[in-house]
């Protein structure tokens, strides 16, 4: 029998010891659970609650799968049929558009808090049109596909569910309307590609991975599959025998082209998983990985897929937000490594990592020792007239360390844009805290 997630095994509990609830549940099962669980569940997706009896047994047949047999066998082989690569990817992209191509839109000089918040928000909305213009009718999110080592190389756009889900989770820290809406219709792209019981892939010729599958729950989490954690079984299964959560999802039926560069144990990987099943007995292995990972320094090389530390502790920093108060021996340590990035040769050398850092920060609570006005004007200084930052390198690996599969890069500006609006989010809320606490003071002084 397929392990329960905790959920289920609660509901099933309570119908066993209260006739009231199990009555409900059976007449009504959405509002039922809505309530109970202070819930708001996806309205276009109904939910039935079956009854055996000692006369009538129910077997519930998992859905048919999305894909034929023919085109389950086709995308074994994908990894090495250029046709079949080609419907991954979606016209040729033009050439990077280098950052000096399009003057800066706003130079912000401020001298009050209320300046400071029209600028940002200005540039925020800005932004926000800009990747409004970028996302396509079916609320997919695109991203551009690079060969790092060779510029000749076409350059392709990309629409995988990871990648919006990716961008999702950093737009969502902004209330402004339109950025709502862009995360609403982003819901029906990453719903459109899920596979039963709740996991995804990056590409139809590999096989289902827990980076796409996890940040993809976290964005959808009103659906009834992730909200019951069906997919719980799955992504337990996928650790090794340190307790860490491997990548790659290799059943039997999956495709194997990952097998000659496999790396296993991702941090970026552990803390979405972390982030999205919460403190468990079976991610406190994550946990301590993650911890013993940060004490020991150099997080550099420690990711194939996230090779900016950078990434690494902004992916860890919002697992530490999301569990708390479980992760918050992390704090310190996060804070150190940001620490020791900044004082590197290089710096915070590119705008994705500025935005970044702040958000990491801000996840840790340790943004109000920086000051936000300089940081702000950092990023605002780079926006370009059409409201988009630059496109910058996001995740993949840049090296053949891992084999000769590397040196492949993606990113975009639509990338770009959603973090750094989620860090200017971030300064306008830290802004606004640092502003009411010294009102407090100043009050409490006053008296």
């Amino acid at each position: 029998m397929k392990q329960l997630s905790e959920i289920e095994k609660l509901i099933l509990l309570r119908t066993e010891r209260d006739d009231e609830f199990r009555g409900r549940l059976l007449a009504n099962p959405k509002e039922t659970i809505e309530s109970e669980f202070g819930v708001t569940l996806a309205e276009d997706h109904e939910l039935h609650v079956y009854e055996d009896s000692y006369s009538v047994t129910h077997l519930i047949l998992p859905p048919r799968s999305k894909f034929s047999e023919a085109e389950r066998q086709e995308a074994k082989a994908g990894g090495n049929s250029l046709e079949f690569l080609r419907k991954t990817l979606h016209n040729p992209a033009p050439p990077l558009r280098q950052s000096g191509d399009a003057q800066a839109k706003f130079q912000v000089t401020v001298d009050t808090s209320e300046s400071f918040v029209k600028k940002v928000r200005e540039s925020i909305r800005s932004a926000l049109e800009f990747l409004d213009s970028t996302v396509d009718e079916h609320g997919a999110w695109h991203c551009v596909r690079f060969n790092v080592a060779d510029p000749n190389i076409p350059r392709h756009f990309e629409k995988p569910a990871f990648i919006t889900a990716f961008c999702v989770l950093a737009l969502r820290s902004s209330k402004e309307p339109l950025a709502q809406s862009l995360c609403a219709a982003a819901r029906n792209h990453l719903v459109s590609n899920m596979e039963y019981p709740g996991l995804w892939r990056y590409y139809r010729h590999l096989p289902q991975d827990l980076d796409s599958t996890t940040v993809c729950s976290l964005v959808i989490a009103d659906h009834p599959w992730i909200f019951l954690r069906r997919n719980f079984a799955q992504i337990l299964a996928n650790r090794d025998d340190k307790g860490c959560f491997m990548t790659w999802i290799l059943d039997e039926d999956e495709p194997d082209v990952v097998s000659t560069f496999r790396i296993e144990a991702d941090p970026v990987v552990n803390a979405n998983v972390i982030a999205y099943l919460g403190d468990h007995p079976e991610t406190r292995d994550a946990q301590r990985w993650l911890e013993e990972l940060l004490s020991e320094g150099d997080l550099h090389g420690s990711s194939k897929w996230y090779p900016d530390p950078a990434t690494i502790c902004y992916a860890i920093s919002r697992a530490v937000r999301m569990v708390q108060p479980a992760l918050d021996r992390l704090r310190p340590l996060l804070v150190n490594q940001i620490h020791r990035l900044g004082s590197d040769e290089k710096g915070f050398s590119s705008v994705l990592q500025i935005a970044q850092i702040i958000s990491a920060l801000y996840n840790v609570d340790s943004l109000k020792s920086f000051d936000i006005k300089h940081l702000a004007e950092k990023l605002i200084a780079s926006q370009r007239d059409d409201g988009s930052w630059p496109e910058l390198l996001a995740f993949g690996d840049q090296s053949l360390k891992w084999g000769t599969y590397g040196q492949i890069g993606h990113g975009s500006e639509s990338v770009t844009t959603a973090f750094c609006v989620e860090a200017l989010e971030r300064l306008i809320e830290q802004n606004t805290d640092t502003e009411n606490n010294t009102y407090l003071r100043d009050d409490r002084d006053g008296h």
